[in-house]
């Protein structure tokens, strides 16, 4: 008798099996297909499905498809299912519904490279060491309370941003937004989070330089992601060398801010006999929880790390661009202009500088700040969530382990919402309670529910005090006489969408 492998015997089984098979899964298909009732989907490509969406301004092509197939969308990427939201109706559905079912982040190995291994408040799992890490960050410097006491700092902060633009208006010389917006808003982060500023000379600019990689690389979909096999293009294109090069600088620099608030606070118990009683800034007290892990949850280095990395990031980048595009829009916009101008002119009673008191008074302000956020949404596509397990949204099934994309700038521009969706009009909210902070889901630019972003208090209070005096204290000019329409809005794509060309104006 001749002898058989392992192998050719399995071989002949599943052969005599292979009809028996055939039936029970064309069967079991029709039965699922009865049951299952998936979004709809737009044709895809093989093999990459619908990766090619994400390749170049990703919110602006995944509101053409939505427009086709509808507010929520089923995509594939790779071998990964995605769902796209692209209205208020299910944006509800997913942060609030069904809020706990999303509350979890999918793992993306940029993430885990950039992040710490996934140990920041954004994207660490859902669970009990990212409740303590969210709660700190609340309790010792976004709180409402928190935010007031930094009102100085802003202040100060803003008088010299606009002593600088005095200086150039002396001068005649034109001046770059886009980086004043940026110093602003590092140097109130860093007052108020770290006792000090980190914007000396060539280092400053290098920092900043770096941050604005790390925010880009950040934000680029990596199809080796969705597509582990294609992971080799990464090594082959750089792009591997790339994150780890931005991933080794960052720590560089994290490491020497922990190290010198060690090196600090070791000093001043030596000289400072009243040390206990001195005022602890957000830093100290990550460091203490670290050094005594008194939450209950292991706060390692590298979670001190990825925490302050979170302040930087977050709230650098979002409230520049937010000011970036605000004052873009006031200059294509000049009865807008104008309109804030009398507003805060009057308010102001011909003050020179503009206090927080003050802006209790500017509707107007505070309409034109909702409009940027609708119009210019700062991060388009929200930071993805992921279903921990099946469920329904808005009729249709949605499989455990889908990632979910909210486009919020999509919802911003939604003809169900907004009337004239694709026209800057800050009057819209003048007598709107429509707000930004995760109620109103028509207007979700920093997201809602358990992921919603827990600084917007801090950064909008930037945003409306440097908003305030630089349309009071000046007039201002495009270069070379351009006219407001003939400035461009052109975008950059990162994790925040930033003008691609900096913001250059002419205080007057």
């Amino acid at each position: 008798m001749e002898d058989y492998s392992s192998i050719q015997i399995l071989s002949l089984f599943l052969l005599f099996l292979s009809p028996l098979l055939l039936l029970k899964w064309f069967l079991s298909s029709q039965t699922n297909k009865n049951k299952i009732n998936p979004p709809p989907s737009p044709r895809k490509i093989p093999i990459i499905g619908h990766l090619h969406c994400f390749a170049k301004d990703p919110h602006r092509s995944l509101l053409s498809l939505s427009r086709r197939h509808g507010p929520i969308m089923l995509l594939h990427l790779g071998s990964s299912p995605a769902v796209v939201i692209s209205s208020a109706a299910a944006a509800k559905e997913i942060m609030k519904t069904h809020d706990l079912i999303f509350s979890n982040r999918p793992v993306f190995k940029v993430n885990r490279k950039l992040l710490y291994d996934l140990k920041d408040v954004s994207v660490s799992p859902y669970g009990e060491y990212w409740r303590q890490l969210k709660s700190i960050c609340v309790l010792q410097l976004l709180s409402n309370h928190k935010v007031k006491s930094f009102r100085s700092v802003r202040e100060e902060e803003v008088l010299l941003m606009i002593e600088k633009i005095e200086e150039s208006r002396g001068k005649n010389i034109q001046v770059n937004l886009s980086e004043m917006f940026s110093k602003l808003a590092n140097d109130i982060v860093c007052r108020a989070s770290f006792g000090r500023k980190y914007d000396e000379g060539e280092k400053g600019m290098r920092f900043r330089r770096l941050l604005t990689e790390f925010l880009v690389v950040l934000g680029t979909v990596n199809a080796g992601d969705f597509m582990p096999w294609l992971s080799w293009i990464n090594k082959l294109n750089g792009w591997d060398n790339r994150v780890d090069r931005v991933a080794k600088e960052m720590d560089d620099f994290l490491e020497e801010v922990v190290e010198d608030k060690m090196n600090q606070r070791k000093f001043e118990e030596i000289v400072d006999e009243d040390h206990d009683e001195r005022k602890d800034d957000f830093v100290d007290i990550l460091l203490r929880i670290h050094m005594s892990q008194e939450t209950g949850v292991s706060i390692d280095r590298d979670s001190v790390k990825a925490i302050i990395l979170d302040i930087f990031s977050a709230g650098t980048d979002t409230t520049s661009t937010i000011l970036e595009w605000a004052m873009t829009e006031l200059l294509r916009h000049p009865n807008a202009m104008k309109e804030l101008q009398n507003e805060v002119r009057k308010v102001a009673n011909g003050k020179s500088i503009v206090t927080e008191d003050d802006i209790e008074n500017m509707s107007y302000l505070k309409a034109v700040i909702k409009e940027t956020l609708r119009y210019h949404t700062p991060i388009p596509l929200l930071v993805p969530r992921e279903a921990t397990q099946d469920v329904k949204v808005m009729g249709y099934d949605i499989a455990a382990g889908t990632i979910v994309f909210i486009n919020g700038w999509a919802i911003g521009r939604d003809p169900v919402s907004w009337d004239d969706p694709e026209e800057f009009k800050p009057d819209r909210f003048l007598n709107s309670s429509i707000d930004y902070r995760g109620r109103d889901f028509e207007l979700i630019p920093f997201g809602a529910g358990r992921r919603g972003c827990p600084g917007i208090s801090f950064g909008i209070a930037t945003n409306e005090l440097a908003l305030a005096n630089i349309v009071n204290k000046f007039n201002w000019e495009l270069p070379n006489r351009m006219k407001g329409e003939d400035l461009d809005v052109d975008e950059c794509i990162g994790v925040t969408i930033h003008r691609k060309n900096p913001l250059i104006a002419l205080a007057m």
